[in-house]
């Protein structure tokens, strides 16, 4: 069997098994932590916030995600659903001002069965691909490379939702405020 070596995945296997490090849900306690840079979270509407996955398939992957704690997207109200749509809008055109992909999966994994880790809170997960990005490595290899560090992805995403239209910054270290007309 070939070994990789990824040492920073070790805070993933060694979580609480609540997933948020004893505080519960951790779509629920990031927002709240005043920490966004840290926690990854490049963007906030007001109902949803955009947050860079840490374990992503491509650089770029982020997840759109309601304040709203459920696990069932029927559970969504009107306002919810057109908020987070129009996050994901704004998503898209960040990431293809960052960093430039071909195109994109986006999805939702409901339910355990489906294939998310996070359960009990919707969120939309979207993949920026390009042409080719799928080679030897993940398909025979069974490895997946990514060519950028967490922490630059986040930079560039960060910069282009600060870019946008009704888009507000306080600082760096604060998530960029999106604000719908």
């Amino acid at each position: 069997m070939d070994q990789l070596f990824a040492p920073w995945r070790i805070e993933w296997v060694e979580r609480d098994s609540d997933g948020g490090g004893g505080g519960g849900c951790p779509f629920c306690t990031l927002p709240d932590d005043d920490a966004d840079r840290e926690n990854r979270i490049v963007a906030r509407s007001e109902r949803c916030f955009v947050l860079l996955n840490n374990y992503p398939y491509n650089p770029g992957h982020v997840m759109v995600i309601p304040y709203r704690h459920t696990g069932e997207y029927t559970d969504l109200t009107d306002a919810d659903l057109l908020d987070h749509a129009r996050l994901k809008q704004r998503t898209f055109d960040a990431l293809r001002t960052a960093i430039g992909p071909d195109a994109f999966n986006a999805g939702l994994n409901l339910g355990g069965p489906a294939g998310g880790s996070i359960e009990d809170h919707v969120h939309t997960h979207v993949v920026p691909r390009w042409s080719g990005d799928t080679n030897f490595m993940p398909v025979i290899g069974d490895t997946k490379v990514l060519v950028e560090a967490l922490e630059d992805t986040y930079d560039r995403l960060h910069d282009a939702f600060a870019g946008q239209a009704g888009a507000t910054v306080e600082d760096d270290a604060s998530a960029v405020e999106i604000r719908f007309d």
